[in-house]
């Protein structure tokens, strides 16, 4: 892991150097500076550009400013262009110095000026002021604690833990919230006493108090933008927009690669990094082999390299996979349930050995609807609209006859969740399908002592980002439930926290803002044409791709979950869910839990999330809480 720690106010002096020491890298960009009595800044930045001055933290000429910076800035060699024409002038080739000088011309606007990925602290001596700023989709973690005079900041939420006032008291509501999404919201953590600073918001500490500001959101659809884009210009205009995000995100002065898993998001960065370089492209892919051929997407990834003539390197999955669990649980500091980080981190693992920067097609999805559900809510519409006994057969009938799949989607519990859900309004049904636990399943599962701590609606921000549609369509306002929670609070945190344990830098055209703000000018009909999953992309990309890639299904970066929990992982489910440990920890009903195994075990359902769910949980508790003996929610 890299990054940054700090703090302002009276603090032990060994602080900073105990919080540094957990920001563990691989790389020589390794400092921390008392900065003056009461102020401390440090840094574990990856050394990617800049090798020989870009060493931190940075200051100004007169030391009146001082930064310690996180992440990558793609177009800081523009903006260098601009300060220069302002007069300033630079000792370093970094973009960490860019940063200082745009505040220097700029303000606390200067992020606005900022393209990438970046975490930042900035103390002006000065006006006695502390600016910190996280990138608009939140590529980048920052964790803060703040009380009785003094602010901690940290990439790490483990780093805040070094301070002897910070307390492991659980945030209920953070926890209710794992459970129903199986990731913690974006500007709360698992422990009651320390926040996230949200994506796209800066934090101004002046005066002893700290105040929020958001410089960016999702920008409104509506059909007036749409009609400046014509459907046929469509293609174009996102080819031009990818290939501009990738040809930044070329950037650096070490070598580079592309993680490819031969479905439309990977193999259109690796298109757009042929057009834009000459050199040759490193791309990695990681298969199951056979015990799960329904899950292989090797083949698919061959394919596209041989078209565009990398340097192909390939992983099997065949790990122990309980043993990469405690590593697992350690780099996320929080309780993660996304099953697709084993793979995450075995991919970034056998990448790590050839490269140290690496793009991904994370976001492909949420941008240029690639999800079934989205297909799904067009047609729940229509399903919605039939006659009430039209719709109650069909569901009560897949109750009972529709079995669970083996294969890399569950399209029995699918159907299930489509016809049971069909008839809910707006944006319910959507959201029923993106919960591991509904409201009625944690009825079920939580004891009433756990949901007596339960104080506040667990989906607020997700029905607030659905409530900003725009094109009259609520397909848009699943893209932006997406592309404001699931993205940045789950995909952006598994790729950042799964490679970096790796020390590899992991970079994301598709999340590059200028690209999602283009996306939202187009009208959902136009990038699911005819209910065409990913239709306008494949259009943009069809000259160049290989056939069979533009018309193959999507599979996703998935792990045979639910046949391991039946083999390979039930050893280690029956220990972490046993009735005594359930009964121990006083967090759920022990027959809920066993209700769940056993339906699951005999195929009866697949409740392979909502089983590992729990399972991370109890391995996170065991680790972060579990320091003095057991701990239990009775305490």
């Amino acid at each position: 892991m890299c990054g940054i720690a700090g703090y302002v106010g009276v603090a032990p002096p060994e602080l900073l150097p105990s919080m540094l020491r957990v920001l563990k890298h691989r790389g020589p960009d390794d400092d921390g500076l008392h900065v003056e009595p009461g102020v401390g800044l440090g840094s574990t930045r990856l050394a990617i550009i800049d090798l020989d001055t870009g060493r931190q933290p940075i200051t100004n000429a007169d030391e009146s400013a001082w930064i310690v910076f996180n992440g990558e800035i793609y177009n800081f060699r523009d903006l260098k262009t601009t300060l220069q024409a302002h007069g300033r002038a630079f000792r370093t080739r970094s973009d960490t110095e860019v940063i200082l000088k745009s505040y220097e011309v700029f303000g606390d606007a200067c992020v606005e000026r900022l393209r990438g990925m970046f975490t930042f602290a900035l103390w002006d001596r000065r006006r006695r002021r502390l600016l910190l700023a996280r990138d608009r989709l939140g590529k980048k973690p920052l964790y803060y604690w703040h009380r009785d005079g003094l602010l901690l900041f940290a990439s790490e939420l483990k780093a805040l833990l070094c301070h002897p006032a910070v307390a492991r008291s659980l945030d209920w509501d953070a926890l209710h919230h794992y459970l129903a999404f199986g990731y913690t919201p974006r500007a709360r953590s698992i422990f009651a006493d320390i926040a996230k600073l949200p994506p796209g918001h800066t934090a101004v500490l002046a005066d002893g108090r700290l105040r929020l500001a958001r410089y960016w959101t999702l920008p409104a659809g509506s059909a007036a933008t749409a009609e400046r884009i014509a459907p046929a210009d469509a293609p174009a205009l996102v080819r031009h927009e990818l290939r501009e995000a990738v040809r930044l995100r070329l950037e650096s002065d070490v070598p580079l690669g592309v993680f490819l898993s031969g479905g439309i998001d990977s193999s259109a960065v690796v298109a757009s990094m042929r057009e834009v370089t000459g050199q040759r492209i490193a791309t990695f892919t990681v298969g199951f082999g056979p015990r799960a051929p329904s899950y292989d997407e090797l083949p698919y990834a061959r394919m596209v390299a041989r078209r565009f003539e990398t340097d192909h390197h390939e992983e099997i999955l065949a790990p122990v996979v309980a043993d990469l669990l405690p590593t697992i649980v350690h780099h996320f500091d929080e309780p993660f349930a996304d099953s697709s980080a084993i793979p995450t981190l075995v991919v970034a693992q056998a990448t790590a050995r050839h490269v140290k920067v690496v793009l991904s097609g994370i976001g492909g999805d949420e941008t240029f609807a690639g999800y079934p559900r989205y297909l799904g809510l067009r047609l729940s519409e229509l399903y919605a609209g039939l006659p009430r006994w039209l719709r109650t057969l069909p569901a009560a009938a897949a109750q009972r006859l529709v079995r669970e799949s083996e294969g890399s989607r569950s399209w029995g519990n699918w159907i299930r969740r489509f016809l049971g859900g069909g008839a809910q309004p707006l944006p319910d049904r959507y959201l029923g399908w993106t919960r591991f636990f509904s409201d009625a399943d944690l009825e079920r599962l939580a004891t009433p002592a756990l949901r007596h701590r339960w104080h506040e609606r667990v989906d607020d921000a997700q029905r607030a980002a659905f409530a900003g549609l725009g094109h009259d369509d609520p397909v848009d306002g699943a893209f932006r439930i997406d592309l404001s929670t699931y993205l940045p609070d789950d995909l952006l945190v598994m790729a950042d926290r799964m490679s970096m344990a790796h020390s590899l830098e992991l970079r994301a055209p598709f999340c590059d803002h200028r690209l999602i703000e283009q996306s939202l000018r187009l009208a959902p009909a136009t990038k699911l044409p005819r209910l065409g999953l990913k239709g306008l992309l494949k259009a943009a990309f069809a000259d160049v791709l290989p056939r069979e890639i533009l018309s193959r299904r999507k599979q996703g970066f998935m792990v045979p979950l639910a046949r391991w929990l039946r083999t390979d992982l039930r050893p280690l489910m029956d220990d972490l869910l046993s009735p005594d440990r359930v009964k121990a920890r006083g967090l759920f009903e022990t027959a809920a839990v066993d209700a769940l195994e056993r339906e699951h075990l005999a195929g009866r359902q697949n409740h392979a999330d909502r089983l590992w769910t729990l399972m991370m949980a109890e391995l996170w508790m065991r680790q972060y809480l579990d320091t003095h003996g057991l701990w239990s929610a009775r305490e």
